[in-house]
């Protein structure tokens, strides 16, 4: 497993315990080793134990069974007629970032999220407040090849953004098909002298195939100038590029592809292109239609990500079905739902149970859907996703089943450190409002609106109303 050594993670939590100090949080919230006691353990991939205790180690599940002993000084939390699940991950999420398209290019696979993380939203915590211990943080749709994803662990509190960073978690960057990329790039100036390929699904394909084709040309020079500066140190490298390494990275198998889609025909379209080139490792988020390809999604090996009712807002969502989640895992492709709202992923948990309601799984598949799923997905299924020895303490305690309607998520745990209680956590739990900052600065974390796409000065009517259409244009 790709893990910091425990020295560094004691060092990592003294840190994080005098952070979540400065905030006003209680000590009562913190705990590096805790066990939870008499509960209903959801593990998700080994089925339910009743009445059953969690033991966690220095952030580590250490022990899963009945009447474990605790080492002396351990945490104990009587979770009596409760429920304890995996932490739940979001495989879309665009929470804590302060910028989310870099629409100046069809291609900008050089950019990154990591640059844009803000440890300070409080989407953080109320995700949390939602069980969700977990967040892919991805680019916009804007661009057919945008930039590369974050994945963070919830430690809410931490002013430094690279202490939410997953440790060791595989690259991943987003791509996108449809109406977002033609729209925004096709349709520059009506579609006259400032619009730009792809203008059209045809142009969308085109712009893959030559990114590609570039970044091999790339990736082939690399080599070809590795293997001659071994016996001729005078040989001359090729001209570094930034975008091009990272479509290099690509066909190596080192980043992992999640890219936007809806229709069909278009998600065939790129499973043929990555295949063409070799690229095996994708997932379709949103995919509306994917389960019209069920069959050759699961062929080629490829992912899914899903909304579980969330359709029509633009014409080529139009058609979709609850179903499709069911459909996708009946058929051996692998599946998630996801939220790509700051507000649908407080409540994953309902998301996934409508895939239950409407297409008859399991309680475990429909768990997997939010938990080792969209683990798989992002390649950390070794660290998280289900209660199981070794896994992180990531867990979170519900009031009644996660399932049910009337669930209600109690605590959540995070590397063992419990930042959110639903009983002892105060009612502001904004760790940073600046008394000089313009008004509008906080209007996402407060109201929980989507995010937007740029910082405004001030409001204008006609700005508003183009704001909420790209809003709208760019789930």
């Amino acid at each position: 497993m790709n893990r910091f050594s425990r020295s560094s993670r004691v060092a990592g939590w003294i840190g994080t315990l005098i952070i979540l100090g400065s905030v006003g949080l209680t000590t009562e919230v913190i705990a590096q080793d805790v066990v939870i006691r008499n509960a209903t353990i959801l593990t998700v991939t080994n089925g339910t134990l009743e009445d059953a205790d969690i033991l966690i180690t220095d952030g580590i599940i250490t022990e899963i069974g009945s009447d474990v002993r605790a080492p002396r000084g351990t945490t104990e939390v009587d979770a009596a007629g409760k429920f304890v699940m995996p932490g739940i991950i979001d495989a879309h999420a665009h929470i804590a970032l302060s910028s989310i398209n870099e629409g100046s290019s069809p291609v900008t696979a050089e950019v990154s999220m990591e640059d844009v993380v803000n440890p300070y939203d409080i989407g953080i915590y109320r995700a949390l407040a939602g069980g969700v211990t977990t967040s892919h943080l991805m680019h916009g749709s804007a661009n057919v090849i945008g930039g590369q994803n974050e994945t963070v662990k919830h430690r809410w509190g931490v002013t430094n953004p690279d202490d939410i960073r997953f440790e060791g978690a595989p690259r991943t960057i987003k791509f996108a098909l449809g109406e977002n990329p033609t729209r925004v790039h096709g349709r520059r100036a009506s579609g006259g002298t400032g619009a730009i390929v792809p203008s059209t699904r045809m142009g969308v394909e085109q712009v893959l195939r030559a990114a590609f084709e570039n970044g091999k040309r790339y990736m082939e020079a690399w080599d070809t100038y590795e293997a001659e500066v071994a016996s001729n140190p005078r040989a001359v490298p090729p001209e570094w590029n930034e975008r091009l390494e990272v479509m290099a990275d690509i066909l190596r198998g080192e980043i992992l592809v999640h890219c936007h889609s809806y229709r069909a025909d278009e998600i065939v379209m790129l499973t043929r292109v990555l295949a063409d080139f070799g690229v095996r490792n994708i997932t379709f988020q949103h995919a509306n239609e994917a389960f019209k390809v069920a069959p050759e999604l699961a062929e080629y090996g490829a992912h899914a990500s899903v909304f579980s009712d969330w359709w029509s807002y633009k014409f080529e969502v139009y058609y979709s079905t609850a179903y499709n989640a069911a459909m996708l895992t009946r058929n051996g492709v692998l599946t998630s739902v996801n939220s790509d709202s700051r507000e649908l992923n407080r409540h994953l948990y309902h998301e996934a149970a409508k895939s239950q309601r409407y297409g008859g799984l399991t309680d475990d598949e429909t768990l997997a859907l939010i938990t080792i799923n969209p683990a798989t997905q992002l390649g950390i299924q070794d660290r998280v996703g289900s209660l199981e020895i070794g896994k992180d303490g990531d867990v979170v305690i519900f009031e009644g089943h996660p399932l049910s309607v009337y669930a209600i998520p109690e605590m959540t745990f995070v590397d063992g450190v419990k930042y959110f209680d639903r009983f002892e956590d105060p009612d502001d739990m904004r760790s940073d409002v600046s008394p000089t900052a313009g008004v509008g600065m906080y209007e996402g974390q407060i109201t929980g609106k989507e995010h937007t796409h740029g910082e405004e000065v001030g409001i204008d009517l006609l700005s508003f109303i183009r704001d909420i259409a790209e809003m709208n244009h760019n789930r």
